[in-house]
């Protein structure tokens, strides 16, 4: 059975940033497409970068320009760069592996910023 661990959250001035960490166990991401989402509490979790497994990379718009995920299929680790963070990125970002037969999800890492 799989399991995603994410890390690196934590409190963060505006204009800051942060690089967050999901460490995969029990499966090879090489295998999967992989997600970063993030969730406010009374909203809908939301996708907000996509990398597949050619390495092909995709971004919400709110995100686009300031936020780089790359993928270490080495070290079976999938990673969130975000850059110029501001109050509205605070939230709890959730990594997610997913293929056309399983999908795993992390625990999820707050980050909060300070405005």
């Amino acid at each position: 059975q799989g399991q995603l661990v994410e890390s690196g959250g934590g409190l963060v001035h505006s204009g800051g940033s942060l690089r967050l960490s999901c460490v995969a166990s029990g499966i090879g991401l090489g295998m999967y497409a992989l997600n970063w989402y993030r969730q406010v509490p009374g909203k809908e979790r939301e996708l907000i970068a996509e990398i597949d497994t050619y390495g092909t990379t995709s971004y919400e718009d709110s995100v686009k320009g300031r936020s780089t995920i790359s993928r270490d299929n080495g070290k079976n680790t999938l990673f969130l760069e975000m850059n110029n963070l501001q109050p509205e990125d605070t939230a709890v970002y959730y990594c997610k592996a997913y293929n056309w037969r399983e999908i795993y999800w992390g625990q999820g890492t707050q980050v909060t910023v300070s405005s």
